[in-house]
């Protein structure tokens, strides 16, 4: 874990989401991390730069996960799910970090996510996030493609689209839900 970001999601006025604030961090290499040369090349990190600022694990995972602990306790939950293009790679690399770090306020839920990947495959027709973005018209920039902030900014972009153009599904089947009656259901 290098980079972390988390893109918020937010009720908008006309009760569709949207994206909220971003929280991130540059985290430095744990002791003993395998670090590839392919990875770096790829997401353009440079572990050494002067002004990349990165912190511990631990110190990264409270400025990024403490925002998210705040929203679920604003709304009276009791865990958040991790939304992400992959999610469940996503999840993995947060857990890992969590117990490297000792860090026992993880947010998230430990293994249910919410995966665009998937979400894009079935409504757009497209998995690869590039392809799904171009798609939903939202746009792709190769040159901001995997840093952290940028796949969480564009994926949960994504994910307020799509589940805001399946809201009238949602809608049309909670039309057809009738309440319990108030004794319970007869046999």
């Amino acid at each position: 874990l290098l980079e972390i970001a988390v893109a918020m999601t937010v009720a908008a006025p006309d009760a569709n989401l949207a994206r909220g604030a971003t929280h991130a961090a540059h985290v430095e290499p744990f002791p003993g991390a395998n670090i590839e040369q392919a990875a770096l090349d790829i997401t353009g990190i440079k572990i050494d730069h002067p002004l990349r600022l990165a912190l511990s694990e631990r110190e990264a995972l409270d400025k990024v996960l403490k925002p998210v602990r705040q929203a679920v306790s604003e709304r009276g939950c009791t865990r958040a799910l991790l939304v992400g293009h992959n999610a469940h790679f996503d999840l993995a690399f947060v857990n890992a970090a969590c117990t490297r770090a000792g860090y026992k306020r993880n947010p998230f839920h430990p293994f249910s996510v919410l995966d665009t990947a998937t979400l894009a495959g079935a409504v757009l027709g497209q998995t690869v996030l590039k392809r799904a973005l171009d798609v939903a018209g939202l746009g792709y920039d190769g040159n901001e493609a995997h840093s952290a902030i940028y796949d969480a900014e564009r994926t949960a972009d994504l994910f307020c689209l799509l589940v805001n153009r399946l809201r009238p599904v949602y809608d049309s089947f909670a039309a057809l839900m009738t309440p319990e009656p108030a004794g319970g259901v007869d046999a």
